[in-house]
């Protein structure tokens, strides 16, 4: 047993009074909370330091020193290829698969064909036995997708207990994103019930319902919003289950989490923690000794850009180690280039390598929640689970998840935070690095595949029709590019303008200075 090595012994104890004394010094009359204090998006205030959390305690989540699952998405359109690189991930250090369906709203106009050819096709060679997890982004046709797996899986003769596989159905998700339905809840539910039971009693006792948080996050929702929305939609998905006679105790282990995980990397931690307390209240609320669910990480989509995308590969390794920390059990991370097109196997490469490089070199993996007992992030866990689960309990007051969405509450909370973050975003009080901040003039454009993308599947119509979540990037509104690509041609001009007088110079400045400030000004009503 080694001693403990007390780094700061040879100083004396400072308290925080001493502490708080050096720093209005250094402020020289200047607002404390305004230079040092900063809030989220959910309003929480995030102080600039904070004590050790005494007699915290780790949260309870990935199997102590297991590493998560390194998932890679497959989205190839034609199944030949998608095999061929689905194998090429597996055999170079992947231990699981993503499908992602055409139709599926996290696709990006790829994806693959819901025909049982198809799946097979693209998991011929896999040996879905060997302790690869198979994950389905759903579009559609996510019932039958669930049940041609089945179909395969007996056609292999493999044992349904020995594969490890999540079926991913979530029909709230795909309500709120594509803004329709063709049947109402109550009739909805009872297919989603039949499906799950007929999975159950063919042996897949796991992970059938996704309770997806993405869905907000893409729209550019609060991290308290796509908890309580994860929340909400899991509690749907118990109810329902109730109603076809499944036992509370069978149905919680039928539904797992996906949330995303961007580059805000003390929140993104606290929110994957949070997500654990709230679901263990729940339980409690059920009757039920509360046990780590599945939880699924995706890094995010509206974190990513177009200019100078090798910048998201530093936002994307921050989002994979706070995910990893907060304790997902896998992890999905878009390739850099995504925004762009279809990921070459450069990309695909450098997303997978991201993970393993965590994990085999810097060990992320062997601490369990190593985030416990942090003052900051104890506190922000706390703030979260408290904001998220108020919001919840709104979305219950509502009628619950599908309920909410019908009569829009959901979508106008969203809408406040997203032309929040929009204005944040072009004003450059929210930086995007590479874009509006520190942009590469030079930059050369980045290779994506040249695939045709996939034509929409056309639906029946609706019975039912609400608004939509979109699904969009922050770098993305057209307003804020436009100030963007102004404050761009500034710099452009100035540089290509050296031999200019100064006088010349400053009136060019000056002149794209008040361009980008009135494209900025327009943004509120774009």
């Amino acid at each position: 047993m080694t001693d403990e090595l007390s780094l700061a012994a040879d100083f004396p104890p400072v308290t925080e009074t001493e502490w708080r004394k050096l720093v209005e010094a250094a402020l020289k009359g200047a607002d404390f909370d305004k230079r040092l204090v900063s809030r989220t998006y959910d309003g929480l205030r995030i102080e600039p330091l904070y004590p050790r959390a005494a007699g915290a305690k780790p949260v309870a989540g990935r199997k102590p020193g297991a590493a998560w699952s390194v998932m890679q998405r497959v989205d190839h359109p034609d199944p030949a290829a998608a095999n061929a690189q689905a194998l090429e991930d597996l055999e170079n250090g992947a231990t699981g698969l993503t499908l992602v369906m055409a139709g599926s709203t996290n696709a990006n106009g790829y994806g693959l064909d819901p025909s049982p050819e198809t799946l097979a096709r693209v998991l011929e060679g896999v040996k879905l036995d060997a302790g690869i997890r198979i994950d389905f982004d759903q579009g559609p046709a996510g019932f039958s997708v669930a049940r041609h797996f089945a179909d395969l899986v007996r056609a292999q003769n493999l044992r349904p207990d020995a594969v490890d596989a999540a079926a991913g159905v979530d029909p709230i998700a795909a309500f709120a994103l594509s803004g329709h339905s063709k049947f109402s809840w109550n009739e909805l539910s009872t297919d989603f019930v039949a499906a799950a039971r007929e999975l159950q009693e063919r042996g897949f006792r796991k992970s059938f319902a996704a309770a997806d948080g993405r869905t907000i996050h893409n729209a550019a929702g609060s991290e308290a919003q796509e908890l309580s929305f994860a929340i909400a939609s899991a509690v749907e998905y118990l109810r329902a289950f109730e109603k076809g006679g499944v036992s509370p105790d069978i149905a919680r282990d039928m539904i797992y989490f996906r949330l995303s995980a961007d580059a805000d990397e003390f929140l993104t931690i606290a929110k994957f923690r949070a997500l654990r307390k709230l679901w263990a209240r729940v339980e409690e609320a059920s009757k039920l000794t509360p046990k780590p669910a599945y939880v699924a990480a995706e890094t995010a989509w509206r974190m990513m850009t177009k200019r100078d995308p090798n910048v998201n590969m530093l936002r994307t390794t921050i989002a994979v180690t706070s995910a990893g920390l907060g304790g997902a059990d896998s992890i999905t991370a878009l390739p850099h280039t995504v925004a762009l097109g279809l990921p070459d196997a450069f990309a695909r490469r450098l997303a997978r390598n991201t993970q393993l490089v965590l994990l085999e070199e810097s060990h992320l993996a062997k601490v369990t929640d190593p985030a416990a007992g942090s003052g900051a992030i104890e506190e922000l866990t706390k703030k979260l689970c408290t904001a998220a689960w108020n919001k919840f309990q709104e979305i219950e007051s509502h009628g619950g998840a599908w309920m909410a969405l019908e009569n829009g509450f959901i979508q106008s909370s969203v809408a406040s935070v997203r032309s929040e973050r929009q204005q944040s975003a072009a004003r450059r009080k929210d930086a995007i690095t590479g874009t509006s901040d520190y942009p590469n003039l030079s930059e050369t454009v980045a290779v994506t595949l040249d695939v045709a993308k996939v034509a929409p599947i056309k639906g029946t119509t609706p019975a039912i029709t609400v608004q939509a979540l979109p699904r969009a990037r922050l770098a993305e509104p057209k307003v804020a590019a436009e100030a963007l690509l102004a404050a761009r041609e500034l710099l452009q001009g100035l540089i290509m303008d050296v031999d200019a007088s100064p006088r010349a110079i400053s009136r060019k400045f000056y002149f794209w200075k008040g361009r980008a400030k009135r494209m900025i000004r327009r943004l509120p009503a774009a």
